[in-house]
This record gives C-alpha cells, structure tokens and sequence, in this order.
C-alpha cells in the first residue's frame, strides 16, 4: 500500500518538528513537506501534492481559512485544523467545518509540545481518516414542499393520541456530517417531524455548530438539554461529550442528555441514541445513518429495523467517508440507500404519512 503524504503547515517550528516526528513514525504515514505559511506551502503542494494537509490557522501571509477555502476551491484535499483558536472559541471551527475541513485537532496555548506528543495516536488516527475522505463541493438541493398540511391533523385530541402519535428522525453522522447535516437541515419545510441528531463532535463545538444552523433553517436547531421534548420543526443535536438517549412520556417523546463512558470509542454516541430509539418509538421513527468513518450506529440501526422502524442509509457515492454507512448496510440495518440529496425529501414525506 501506498503511505498517506502529509503536508504540515505551521508558522510554528516546534509543531512542525514534533508532528513529523509522531506522523513519520507511522509506518503507514509519509510528510512530504513542512511549511510556516501557506504560501510557502502552496509552491511546494504544487510540484507534490500530498493526500492530506494538516493546516494552522493563525499564520503570516494568509490565514488558514483563506487558504482552506482556495483548496477546496481549486483542487479539493482532504484538511485536518490544528489551531490553538478553536480553543479560544467556537466560531472559527464552525467556519473552518463549513469550509470543508475534514475534522479538528485543538492545541492548547500551553504544554503545547507535551499535549501534541500524549496526543500523537488521535492524530495518526485523524490523518488516516482523512485519507480515506472523499472531498468535494456540496450544493444544497430544493426539494418540493411536503404533502401534507393542517388538515392532515385529527380533530380530536382523543383520536390523534390513539392513531398518531408523534413521530422521530433519529439520524447519526462523523465524519463529512457538518456540511452533509446543513445540507438536509437548510432543505427542510418548517413543518417536520422532531429530530434528534447525534453528530461526532468534541465538547463545546455542538453549541455553535447548533446555533449556525438555526440561522440557516426553517426549522428550529439547537443544542439538547436534558429533558428537552422532541416535537415537530425541531432538531435537538447530542452536546459534545455527552450521550443523548430518546425516552418516551405518554404520546411524547423527549431527551436525556447524560453521563457515561464512551460507545465505539465515541461520547456522544450514535448508537445509544439508535438503540434509545428502538427501544422507545420502533415503528414511530425513522432512522439515518450517514457519512463517517468506523461503526458507531450499525448495530442500534439493525435494533431500529428490527421494532419496525424505517432506515436508511446515506449512499456510498455521496459520502466523505462510506464507513457507518457500509457497516450498517453490512449488518443488515439498512431499508434502503439513498443520495445525500434525496434524504430530506424522505424526511418530510415521512412526516407526512406517506
């Protein structure tokens, strides 16, 4: 097999020492080159352009920002941001995110030599699945307005808590879920059934990333609280390093944003919140699997299909990295696969009975 060639670019000397020390000792990983601005790295990219960047975002010249939208732009290359600003605050990653960065690695402003030493198998880790990223330009797709309307709703309260019950979307999503999430969120009619979402991101970041979506949908997006009631034009998204489980009060449904050890090797977990969801609405819920690298959500989509939810994948073609999905598909859970695309058209006519 080929190594993965990483090009390191940092206006600091000592995280470019000590990143193609833990990077180099790979067996599978080759730095291909280092720089202290992008500048500097695009001459080098140029004669030798590597598989994945690893990109700062303060540094002189231009900005890591800057420099991550003219990638993606010209030559689209899967990039890790290891920044000390996304520990400062939200706002930056969020940018970096939509700008099509694969994932993110927070350096601290001090010990930074010892944190990115202790650090070095998450990063070796995030190379490596950046590597197998699929990076391209996603455009958000118009999707006709549901069929369905007021009066698809009962008259009487006592026949619609016998017949209708509410309704749950319970989607899953890693790696590439920032920009496929804000393309099915933005897509949607304000009239959907409530969503509850667990997207693998580090604590502090969900917030932000809840918040930039709000301002962007129909429906209303935020971050979960304990407690929250899962209810129709809303999407509560799983706080990063907490599990979010679904559990069910009456006709109602709600959240329980808890404590506990990680899941496949994540907190949050997508499949706690799958398996909640079997568990508490079966055949009242629909199920998503999509983009990212590993298996969590594989086995609690099967448990999903298996009570009777409908579950779906998102497809191989339209995925950064076919990973969750392929799992999920392997196991059994899947009802069916289906462009990234066509995923909030089947949300609404899920919401609409159809």
């Amino acid at each position: 097999m080929k190594p993965i060639r990483v090009m390191l670019v940092d206006d600091s000397a000592t995280v470019r020492q000590v990143l193609t020390g833990i990077l180099s000792a790979a067996p599978d990983i080759q730095v291909i080159g280092a720089a202290a601005d992008p500048l500097f790295a695009l001459d080098k990219m140029n004669r030798d352009w590597p598989d994945v960047v690893v990109l700062d975002v303060e540094m002189p010249r231009m900005d890591g920002i800057t420099f991550l939208k003219k990638i993606m732009a010209e030559r689209p290359t899967p990039v890790i941001i290891c920044s000390t600003l996304t520990e400062k605050g939200t706002t930056t990653a969020m940018q970096a995110l939509s700008s099509g960065a694969v994932s993110i690695v927070t350096k601290p402003r001090i010990g930074l030599k010892q944190f990115l030493t202790e650090s070095g198998h998450e990063i070796v880790s995030a190379v490596r699945a950046a590597a197998q990223a699929k990076v391209r330009h996603l455009v958000p797709v118009a999707i006709p307005p549901p069929r369905y309307g007021l009066d698809a709703i009962p008259a009487s309260p006592a026949l619609a808590m016998a017949e209708t019950t509410d309704k749950v979307v319970a989607i899953g999503a890693s790696t590439g879920g920032t920009q496929a999430l804000e393309i099915v969120l933005t897509a949607l009619p304000r009239v959907c059934p409530g969503i509850v979402i667990v997207q693998h991101m580090p604590e502090k970041f969900t917030a932000a990333f809840a918040a930039r979506l709000d301002s962007i949908c129909a429906i209303e997006v935020r971050e979960a609280k304990h407690g929250d009631r899962v209810r129709p034009g809303l999407a509560l998204i799983a706080p990063g390093g907490r599990h979010m489980q679904l559990r069910r009060s009456g006709a109602q449904y709600h959240v329980d944003v808890i404590d506990g050890p990680p899941v496949n090797r994540h907190r949050p977990s997508v499949d706690v919140l799958f398996r909640s969801t079997a568990r508490c609405a079966g055949g009242n819920a629909l199920g998503i699997i999509m983009t990212g690298m590993g298996d969590d959500g594989a086995r609690g989509l099967k448990e999903m299909r298996d009570t009777g939810a409908v579950t779906l994948a998102q497809d191989e073609a339209s995925c950064v990295v076919y990973g969750m999905p392929k799992e999920a598909v392997r196991l059994g859970g899947v009802g069916r696969s289906l462009p990234l695309a066509s995923l909030p058209w089947e949300i609404a006519r899920y919401g609409g009975g159809e």
